[in-house]
């Protein structure tokens, strides 16, 4: 979805364009929360964030299950340092362990409560190996929180440029619902992002560059941080915006 510069270290870039928005993924902070609830109410939950980048997912969940335990994991070691940060700010560093490594390498031990990967199904390779992959470490009654695009309408020649995919590369709602289900796992609750969530995060997405870019006009990368913000702003603006939905699964094994 994003074309970045040379120059400028991905992960760096990221952690700036998510600065506005740490979630990293179009949903306001109340159907954060709503979800949340639908998820479950054990105090002590084990929780994992799969690719959690700065761990705001994992932090909320911590407020929902006051005697419960999350784990990170991310390979962005500025998401992380962030992550660090807000956990301490929160008084939640003791009750927040992350791992700088790949999601993928993450040894499943099968006995988290409540699995999270929203907006990072891209670490896995896809929908599906997020499903299988992720699913390993959820325990037998535990729950898997999947956030995953989907075409809201069929996709146009300007929205598969714009994402750099093929039309099948993605299915529409009923789709997403019925492979999830054809891998052993079933929705109990889920929240489509409207209108309003995907404006708010992707213009403080390309906001958050863009401001960063006018406050730092000597830094080296800012040039660079300008026209990706300019480049991914074209993108959805022109081409995807309406077209690509964004679903939050709130699963269960059949």
């Amino acid at each position: 979805m994003l074309v970045l510069t040379a120059a400028m270290d991905r992960q760096r870039l990221s952690s700036i364009a998510h600065s506005h928005h740490p979630i990293a993924a179009p949903l306001s902070g109340v159907n954060v929360n709503r979800l949340l609830r639908r998820a479950g109410r054990r105090p002590a939950a084990r929780i994992l964030d799969l690719g959690c980048g700065e761990a705001a997912w994992a932090l909320q969940a911590l407020a929902h299950h006051p005697d419960g335990h999350a784990d990170g994991v991310d390979l962005n070691p500025y998401a992380l340092e962030r992550a660090t940060e807000a956990a301490a700010v929160r008084g939640l560093a003791d009750r927040l362990t992350l791992h700088e490594r790949d999601a993928r390498s993450y040894v499943p031990d099968g006995d988290y409560d409540l699995v999270l990967c929203v907006g990072s199904t891209h670490a896995f390779g896809g929908f599906g190996e997020t499903l299988e992959l992720a699913g390993r470490h959820v325990n037998a009654d535990g729950v898997l929180m999947v956030g995953e695009g989907f075409w809201e309408v069929p996709p146009t020649p300007q929205a598969l440029a714009a994402l750099g995919v093929k039309p099948d590369d993605h299915t529409d709602l009923a789709g997403l619902v019925a492979a999830a289900e054809q891998a052993g796992w079933t929705p109990v609750y889920a929240h489509v992002s409207d209108a309003a969530e995907w404006d708010d995060y992707e213009w403080s997405w390309t906001g958050s560059l863009t401001e960063w870019a006018l406050d730092n006009p000597g830094h080296p990368d800012a040039a660079g941080a300008l026209a990706t913000a300019r480049e991914h702003r074209d993108q959805w603006l022109r081409g995807y915006r309406g077209v690509l939905g964004f679903v939050t699964l709130v699963l269960r094994r059949i």
